[in-house]
């Protein structure tokens, strides 16, 4: 591999991502001592941390080109795996709380296959729209629609295997990825005005369908996660049974006030708080403005990977920006808003705070193809331009 890329490896982003390792690994070791575990999850994190560095570096060291090309080969593994999950024992697949998502590796730990999926997801998507505009130059409303099949058809495959195991949450984030690399593909704009209508038409009949059929949604849905909506319709209501944890959730947010009780001094046991809701953790212990710092990074970190593929300006560089932003944006969106009540718990982690091996190092290696398409340039975010 040249030197010279080496001297373009954007230290910019990795600084961000140096400064969630910290927020994150600071945040759990305070959410810990509520849990009934010995494990010290802030070390595991800190040690997942490094893992992603690591991986960090085996993705810079492919050419962006080799990975165009290996995507195909990528997606088809990501897909292999989710389908093995369905049919593996549970000596390797366990059922936890009624979802089969995971691989349990001794000596390793978990290892969820549909978070690196999402990343296999946006470079095979990104190839298979920047290959078919690059075959069809002039485009036509039946060019643009069959693209538009493509799409959808590819993103299917490991959509209806996750929502199998069943998390909705995931799906939903498939889905996002998915719409927001259509909307830049390039395709015709009446096309995208119907592909709108006929998903703003589901969301309502699902509303339909929730108020009045409900039975329909427990062949899709397990009624666990349906009680979820519930809970979220009235966490106070439902607060001794599956609304509990929201409630406390949303006891802990508000108590921080603006400026947090302080580190390590929050007094609210919201159970399995180092997970999908260390953001209770931040606004208890450090308020307001803690969480308004933190959802500053988030907005820093996406500025960076929109500066980096527009200053690329290949469309391929952008379709793959564009999903990984997808991907974050609705991470943040729906994990923060769960938290507060104002989106019913879904169970996905906030990126690179809540703990989790597989969460972490699937971000990580999203950020790492960025980071790889920052090589063709030499402009960093923090520069001087004397």
């Amino acid at each position: 591999m040249e030197t010279s890329k080496w001297k373009k490896f954007d230290l910019d982003l990795m600084f961000i991502v140096f400064v969630f390792m910290i927020v994150s690994c600071v945040s759990i070791y305070s959410a810990q001592k509520f849990l009934p575990y010995e494990e010290n999850f802030a070390l595991k994190q800190s040690v997942w941390f490094i893992g992603g560095m690591i991986l960090t570096s085996i993705v810079y060291y492919f050419d962006f080109e080799q990975l165009r090309r290996l995507s195909p080969y990528l997606f088809g593994f990501g897909v292999l795996l989710l389908a093995f999950l369905m049919v593996a024992p549970s000596s390797i697949a366990p059922i936890i709380k009624g979802t089969k998502a995971w691989f349990s590796i001794p000596g390793f730990g978990s290892l969820q296959p549909s978070e690196f999926m999402k990343v296999f997801l946006i470079l095979f998507l990104a190839h298979v729209i920047q290959s078919h505009n690059e075959k069809h130059e002039e485009r036509t409303l039946s060019s643009d629609s069959f693209l538009l099949f493509k799409v959808v058809s590819f993103t299917l495959i490991p959509l209806l295997l996750i929502l199998k195991q069943p998390d909705a949450g995931t799906g939903m984030v498939i889905v996002s990825i998915m719409i927001g690399m259509i909307f830049i593909s390039g395709i015709n704009h009446y096309i995208l005005f119907l592909f709108s209508f006929l998903g703003v038409s589901g969301i309502a009949s699902l509303v339909w369908i929730f108020i009045y059929k409900t039975d329909v949604l427990l062949k899709i849905l397990s009624q666990y996660q349906l009680d979820r909506i519930y809970s979220w319709l009235d966490p106070f209501g439902n607060g001794q049974g599956i609304g509990y944890q929201l409630r406390l959730s949303i006891l802990a947010s508000g108590s921080g006030k603006m400026m947090g009780k302080g580190f390590n001094d929050g007094e609210v046991a919201v159970p399995e708080a180092h997970s999908d809701f260390i953001f209770t953790v931040i606004g208890e212990e450090f308020g307001f403005i803690g969480s308004s710092v933190v959802l500053c990074l988030y907005f820093l970190l996406i500025y960076k990977i929109i500066t980096i593929v527009l200053r690329n300006k290949g469309h391929y560089e952008i379709l793959i920006g564009a999903g990984v932003i997808s991907m974050l944006t609705f991470h943040i969106f729906e994990n923060v808003g769960m938290v507060i009540g104002l989106v019913p718990i879904t169970g996905i982690p906030l990126p690179m705070l809540s703990y989790g091996g597989s969460s972490v190092l699937g971000t990580i290696l999203a950020l790492s193809i960025i980071n790889n398409v920052s090589a063709t340039t030499n402009v960093y975010m923090f520069e001087s331009k004397e």
